[in-house]
């Protein structure tokens, strides 16, 4: 039969062809340009119009950032600088104006011998994180404490720490982190009490102030377990007996405390804070608060009792229609006319909690959303199981609806933590604006304009950026269970 087919055919081949690459259309680069950049009439056009803006962008700031000049003495020197080696007519960024004023940038007015308190707080944040933000990763965590742990003590050497705070910070962070380690659950414990800590380093005086605060949180605590079986009114009777404690007997406490015992660090005034010192600690003590409020708002805004759900409502409608300034003006101007005469508020202190009760506005209303893209069954499994609304939110319905609301609370946070410049309005130092200002207004550096710009937008968009990222790999690493 094969010879009849052969002698019917007019060409059979006998031998297989060796295996050929595809043509270089369908392959590569060239397959990525064609599908993604020119698939169609508008997708080409599209492309010209990027491909000439960036053309413009990289040929007007290109030349500016190649000739930048780093090391001089003055904006007049850099210019001389830049005209003999580019041309008379040649321009190019003094970026030695970084070099010479960073630590303004960073660490504002605070006083330079100083500047190993700021530092080693913004080291034990990282520390007091750890243990949170990654807990289910033992590599990760390990490389974030190792790096913490170098690089306060590097910068604290480099920028002239003393022997002795050198000594402490080490022995310090390295019990911290060996508690982390060897026990998670204790290390929760010692975060919770990091912002306490965090205020003794940047603020300085008296240890027993942030200590007799701390400890009207425990006796809240006490009150509350002891008369538990009273609901509502024994967390209401916390919260009295809490405030009398802040109120009446914390300042007398930690008085008598210091007269005993004085454990002082040289005091520091709000007014020397600036820089990304002041941004950070507004920033992250906003974060770190506004999220338990908005939470809080948020089950308050869909509970069943009218009187709650009302109050949240107008809550949350009136701080969401009032702009961020506004509140910065009344914490500013306004609130010192409620205060009794004589009271001594201090002003970072009015800017976090406006900032906080801004954020958490617009932190309930992502996380309701969370919580009204949960099914009817997920509460419906709470009552099955015999929960009360308290362990059925705790365990059931906020695990699921803060997963879900990951990307709006971090865009909360990236948008706070860039708010934190609008605090030039009310006479603080910002790192943008007004830090900018005072540099520029001195004779060496007058008529610099966009190297601060530069510089601070930069420092922002890596911070943002980090935030951004960690998101993503925290919703990765909480659908690991639905791949």
């Amino acid at each position: 039969m094969s010879d009849t087919h052969s002698e019917t055919v007019a060409y059979v081949r006998e031998t297989i062809l060796p295996p050929v690459p595809p043509p270089l259309a369908e392959t590569g680069v060239i397959k990525w340009l064609r599908e993604n950049l020119f698939s169609g009439p508008l997708n080409i056009a599209l492309t010209f119009v990027g491909l000439g803006i960036v053309w413009i962008v990289v040929s007007t700031v290109g030349p500016w950032l190649f000739r930048a000049v780093w090391d001089a003495g003055s904006i007049a020197e850099c210019r001389q600088i830049i005209a003999e080696r580019h041309g008379p007519d040649a321009s190019g960024a003094c970026f030695a104006l970084i070099k010479h004023r960073w630590n303004q940038f960073v660490f504002g007015f605070y006083p330079q011998a100083l500047y190993w308190r700021p530092v080693l707080a913004f080291g034990l944040l990282f520390l007091a994180l750890a243990p949170v933000l990654f807990s289910e990763s033992a590599r990760a965590r390990r490389i974030v404490l190792g790096l913490a742990v170098v690089l306060t003590f590097a910068v604290a050497q480099a920028l002239g720490a003393g022997t002795g705070a050198l000594l402490g910070m080490l022995v310090l962070m390295l019990l911290w982190s060996a508690l982390i380690e060897m026990r998670p659950g204790w290390s929760l414990l010692a975060s919770l009490i990091y912002p306490f800590i965090a205020v003794w380093l940047l603020w300085g005086g008296t240890l027993w102030s942030p200590a007799m605060a701390l400890a009207g949180f425990g006796i809240g605590y006490l009150v509350w377990r002891s008369l538990a079986r009273f609901g509502m009114f024994a967390f209401a009777l916390a919260v009295v007996v809490t405030a009398m404690w802040w109120l009446l007997l914390a300042g007398p406490a930690a008085s008598a405390l210091a007269s005993m015992a004085p454990l002082r660090l040289r005091p520091v005034s709000s007014d020397q804070f600036g820089g990304f010192v002041l941004s950070i600690t507004i920033g992250v003590a906003g974060i770190a608060l506004s999220l338990p409020l908005g939470v809080i708002l948020a089950l308050a805004r869909r509970s069943d009792l009218p009187v709650i759900k009302m109050l949240a409502v107008m809550f949350i409608e009136f701080i969401r229609g009032v702009p961020l300034i506004t509140l910065l003006f009344v914490a500013s101007l306004l609130l010192n006319y409620f205060l009794p005469p004589g009271t001594n508020f201090d002003i970072i202190l009015r800017v976090i909690i406006m900032v906080t009760l801004f954020a958490a506005a617009y932190m309930a209303e992502v996380i309701r959303g969370g919580l009204a893209a949960l099914p009817k069954g997920q509460y419906e499994a709470g009552d099955a199981l015999g929960l009360d609304y308290w362990k059925a939110q705790r365990l059931i319905i906020l695990p699921q609806a803060l997963k879900i609301s990951i990307p709006g609370i971090v865009s909360t946070f990236i948008g706070m933590f860039k708010d934190t410049t609008l605090v030039v309005f009310v006479g603080l130092y910002d790192p943008l604006k007004a830090m900018s200002d005072a540099i520029r207004a001195s004779f060496e550096w007058k008529g610099a304009y966009w190297e601060p710009y530069v510089f601070v937008g930069s420092i922002f968009f890596i911070l943002c950026f980090g935030m951004s990222r960690y998101s993503m790999y925290l919703e990765r690493r909480l659908k690991r269970d639905h791949r």
